[in-house]
């Protein structure tokens, strides 16, 4: 709503008629104030660094963006609601598993290194941080004696128990505590050490292979996979063993 004076002519007229003559005010405040929109902005001042403002606004739109493409993780408690962890019925076969356990093998003895042929302490340390996930084990004590001769491969290592598939194709639930886990690990003899004949290198180092055998404590592994390898274990007296 324009400002008027008086005489009911607006203010911005007036003043024009001071400075122009007639025709030259009637045309001026014609063209350039009557038919000119008026853009109304803020009180406050613009901010001192406009540019930075209008990307800070840019990235929070990117953000919201974001949080509305990206689904919201699923908790602890829906997790084992859904069973995301669980092994399925039809999945519970030893037969899919010895892949993994094959792979485990592998895995294993790059872990171990040169010590996989001597054992002692370093391997105990390299074993203590590694991760059981396809290991085949057998329970050889227990504090429950009906546990004593499960056998199969760990399909999870949880920090409490280990989840084992039998070759009966059933699934066993281990506890750690008070339970001694045994497994063999296939050491391939050095190449050139072989018996002579004229099968190949490979098939030879395959039939001339000792197994080394380790066990293990439950009790000293109750972390999870995850934490014991970033862990660093000391050896210590256990009045258990």
């Amino acid at each position: 709503m324009a400002s008027s004076s008086k005489n009911g002519q607006p203010i911005a007229a007036v003043l024009l008629a001071r400075a122009h003559d007639t025709d030259e005010a009637n045309r001026i405040f014609t063209e350039k104030i009557q038919q000119r929109p008026l853009f109304l902005t803020p009180s406050s001042p613009p901010p001192s660094d406009a540019r930075a403002a209008r990307r800070r606004a840019q990235e929070k739109k990117k953000q919201q963006r974001k949080k509305a493409l990206k689904p919201k993780p699923l908790s602890a408690t829906q997790r084992r609601k859904l069973g995301l962890y669980d092994v399925p019925r039809e999945g519970q076969k030893y037969a899919l598993f010895e892949p993994l356990h094959r792979l485990w093998l592998g895995y294993v003895r790059e872990v171990l290194g040169a010590e996989v042929y001597t054992g002692g302490e370093g391997a105990a340390a390299k074993l203590a941080s590694a991760d059981f996930h396809g290991a085949g084990v057998a329970v050889v004590r227990s504090g429950c004696v009906s546990r004593v001769g499960i056998e199969g491969i760990v399909v999870k290592d949880s920090k409490f128990a280990f989840e084992i598939v039998t070759r009966k194709n059933r699934l066993k639930l281990v506890p750690k505590e008070g339970t001694v886990f045994r497994f063999e690990v296939p050491v391939p003899v050095p190449t050139g050490s072989t018996p002579g004949g004229g099968a190949p290198a490979e098939r030879q180092e395959e039939q001339a292979s000792n197994s080394m055998v380790f066990e293990i404590h439950g009790e000293q592994f109750q972390f999870r996979s995850a934490d014991r390898a970033s862990r660093k274990f000391r050896s210590h007296f256990s009045k258990k063993l």
